[in-house]
Protein backbone atom coordinates (compact mmCIF):
# COMPACT_ATOMS: atom_id res chain seq x y z
CA UNK A 1 0.00 0.00 0.00
CA UNK A 2 1.23 3.52 -0.73
CA UNK A 3 2.38 5.97 1.93
CA UNK A 4 -0.71 8.19 1.68
CA UNK A 5 -3.66 7.37 3.89
CA UNK A 6 -7.19 6.59 2.77
CA UNK A 7 -10.28 7.96 4.42
CA UNK A 8 -13.40 5.91 5.20
CA UNK A 9 -14.80 6.58 1.72
CA UNK A 10 -11.75 5.04 0.06
CA UNK A 11 -10.47 8.43 -1.18
CA UNK A 12 -7.00 9.71 -0.50
CA UNK A 13 -6.51 12.08 2.40
CA UNK A 14 -4.22 15.01 2.16
CA UNK A 15 -0.84 14.59 3.85
CA UNK A 16 -0.66 16.60 7.07
CA UNK A 17 1.66 19.58 6.71
CA UNK A 18 4.10 20.66 9.42
CA UNK A 19 4.88 24.33 10.04
CA UNK A 20 7.87 25.69 11.93
CA UNK A 21 7.52 28.20 14.74
CA UNK A 22 9.27 30.81 12.56
CA UNK A 23 6.77 30.24 9.76
CA UNK A 24 3.86 30.67 12.19
CA UNK A 25 5.31 33.90 13.60
CA UNK A 26 5.95 35.34 10.14
CA UNK A 27 2.48 34.33 9.01
CA UNK A 28 0.86 36.04 12.01
CA UNK A 29 2.95 39.16 11.34
CA UNK A 30 1.75 39.14 7.74
CA UNK A 31 -1.83 38.52 8.90
CA UNK A 32 -1.72 41.67 11.04
CA UNK A 33 -0.24 43.75 8.23
CA UNK A 34 -2.75 42.53 5.62
CA UNK A 35 -5.69 42.98 8.02
CA UNK A 36 -4.54 46.58 8.58
CA UNK A 37 -4.70 47.06 4.80
CA UNK A 38 -8.33 45.94 4.87
CA UNK A 39 -8.05 42.34 3.68
CA UNK A 40 -10.31 39.71 5.23
CA UNK A 41 -9.08 36.64 7.06
CA UNK A 42 -10.42 34.43 4.25
CA UNK A 43 -8.53 36.43 1.59
CA UNK A 44 -5.29 36.22 3.56
CA UNK A 45 -5.76 32.48 4.15
CA UNK A 46 -6.24 31.86 0.42
CA UNK A 47 -3.17 33.97 -0.36
CA UNK A 48 -1.04 31.94 2.06
CA UNK A 49 -2.68 28.58 1.26
CA UNK A 50 -3.38 28.01 4.95
CA UNK A 51 -6.87 27.40 6.42
CA UNK A 52 -8.38 30.52 8.00
CA UNK A 53 -9.09 28.72 11.27
CA UNK A 54 -5.41 27.73 11.50
CA UNK A 55 -4.34 31.37 11.04
CA UNK A 56 -6.77 32.43 13.77
CA UNK A 57 -5.46 29.70 16.12
CA UNK A 58 -1.80 30.68 15.52
CA UNK A 59 -2.58 34.34 16.19
CA UNK A 60 -4.37 33.42 19.43
CA UNK A 61 -1.50 31.15 20.50
CA UNK A 62 0.98 33.98 19.91
CA UNK A 63 -1.25 36.51 21.68
CA UNK A 64 -1.70 38.52 18.49
CA UNK A 65 -5.36 37.83 17.62
CA UNK A 66 -6.75 40.92 19.36
CA UNK A 67 -4.14 43.07 17.57
CA UNK A 68 -5.21 41.62 14.22
CA UNK A 69 -8.89 42.23 14.99
CA UNK A 70 -8.18 45.85 15.93
CA UNK A 71 -6.11 46.35 12.78
CA UNK A 72 -9.04 45.12 10.70
CA UNK A 73 -11.56 47.42 12.40
CA UNK A 74 -9.53 50.46 11.35
CA UNK A 75 -9.60 49.66 7.65
CA UNK A 76 -13.09 48.30 7.18
CA UNK A 77 -15.12 51.20 5.79
CA UNK A 78 -15.56 52.15 2.16
CA UNK A 79 -14.00 55.57 2.81
CA UNK A 80 -10.87 53.94 4.24
CA UNK A 81 -10.67 51.62 1.26
CA UNK A 82 -11.02 54.59 -1.12
CA UNK A 83 -8.22 56.48 0.67
CA UNK A 84 -5.99 53.40 0.57
CA UNK A 85 -6.61 52.95 -3.16
CA UNK A 86 -5.98 56.65 -3.84
CA UNK A 87 -2.64 56.46 -1.99
CA UNK A 88 -1.71 53.32 -3.89
CA UNK A 89 -2.69 54.95 -7.18
CA UNK A 90 -0.51 57.98 -6.42
CA UNK A 91 2.49 55.75 -5.65
CA UNK A 92 1.96 53.86 -8.90
CA UNK A 93 1.79 57.14 -10.85
CA UNK A 94 5.06 58.30 -9.29
CA UNK A 95 6.74 54.99 -10.12
CA UNK A 96 5.46 55.15 -13.70
CA UNK A 97 6.74 58.71 -14.14
CA UNK A 98 10.13 57.76 -12.73
CA UNK A 99 10.40 54.79 -15.09
CA UNK A 100 9.50 57.00 -18.08
CA UNK A 101 12.29 59.41 -17.16
CA UNK A 102 14.78 56.59 -16.58
CA UNK A 103 13.89 55.02 -19.92
CA UNK A 104 14.38 58.32 -21.73
CA UNK A 105 17.71 58.87 -19.96
CA UNK A 106 19.09 55.44 -20.82
CA UNK A 107 17.79 55.63 -24.39
CA UNK A 108 19.67 58.92 -24.82
CA UNK A 109 22.85 57.43 -23.29
CA UNK A 110 22.87 54.42 -25.65
CA UNK A 111 22.96 56.58 -28.81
Amino acid sequence: MSSSRRNSNGGRRRQRRQFSAEFKQETVRLLKARKAEGFSLAEIARELDVPAEMLRRWAKELGQWEDAKVANSRGGSAEDELRRLQRENEVLRQERDFLKKATAFFAKESR
